[in-house]
């Protein structure tokens, strides 16, 4: 039987625990072992707090959608506004609610990525709903403002920091000093942050020994402001075959990785 591209990696994997599924099963599909381990849970607000909140809004002409987790929680509050994705996993999660998103980049998951699209370019007088979680970047704000338009946000869901029990901390770091964890998936600087809360001291410590694996340049940034000997590694997307690509490509050229 041939053997598989991860046989023997292990990963970390560090996606709100309800979101993690479509990732731990393409590791798993490839053979390797994916450690869950939540750094951020996402928290939808209450249904009439969002609903006030939209109420008091002006009705949008374009409204954009910052995550899967903003169309999830917030789509119904677009109203008849052209609709515009940060990236292709926004997109699918729109797509996969019955609409289409009318502006999306054409490369690229970021605020920069999107507006870079020629709808975006031009936007002065228009109205602008930004859809997210209670707080993020203000790049896309900042500048649509710049270019003439109004913009407003709703927020749809906060984030908050999970709550790992002390069998589950234990249970990680047991696997690292085994030997046993090769690679580290990180979404977002926000996920770099709650990890390093969350994680032990002698954990802490590794970090810089392990790939850190995202599909955000901002990660790489900050991974290596934080540890200059740290080994991030971007990935050419947010999906799951995209980074579980990366590990791939990890594990065949690094030796670190390799169990």
């Amino acid at each position: 039987m041939t053997e598989r591209p991860l046989q023997g990696v292990g990963v970390l994997v560090t996606r709100p625990r309800s979101q993690a599924n479509d990732l731990v099963a393409a590791i798993e599909a490839e053979g390797g072992y994916a450690l869950r381990f939540p750094v951020l849970e996402i928290a939808p607000r209450d249904t009439l707090e969002i609903e006030r909140a939209a109420a008091a809004l002006p009705a949008p002409d374009i409204a954009i959608f910052v995550s899967p987790n903003a169309v999830r929680h917030g789509l119904a509050y677009a109203g008849e506004a052209r609709v515009a994705a940060i990236g292709p996993s926004t997109a699918a999660a729109i797509s996969d609610a019955g609409l289409q998103a009318d502006i999306v980049p054409a490369d690229g998951f970021d605020s920069e990525s999107l507006l870079r699209h020629e709808a975006l370019l031009h936007v002065e007088g228009k109205e602008v709903r930004i859809i997210r979680g209670a707080d993020g970047r203000e790049l896309l704000a900042d500048t649509l403002r710049a270019r003439g338009a109004e913009v407003r946000y709703l927020g749809v869901y906060d984030r908050e920091a999970a709550t790992p029990s002390d069998a589950e901390i234990a249970h990680l770091e047991a696997t690292w000093r085994k030997g046993d964890l090769h690679a580290i998936t990180i979404m977002s600087v926000e996920t770099l942050t709650g990890l390093t809360a969350l994680l032990p001291d002698w954990c802490e410590r590794q970090l810089a020994t392990v790939p850190l694996v995202t599909p955000a340049a901002r990660v790489i940034k900050e991974a290596l402001d934080r540890y200059p000997d740290a080994r991030p590694i971007l990935a050419s997307g947010p999906q799951s075959k995209e980074m579980v690509q990366a590990i791939i490509a990890i594990h065949r050229t690094d030796p670190g990785i390799a169990p």
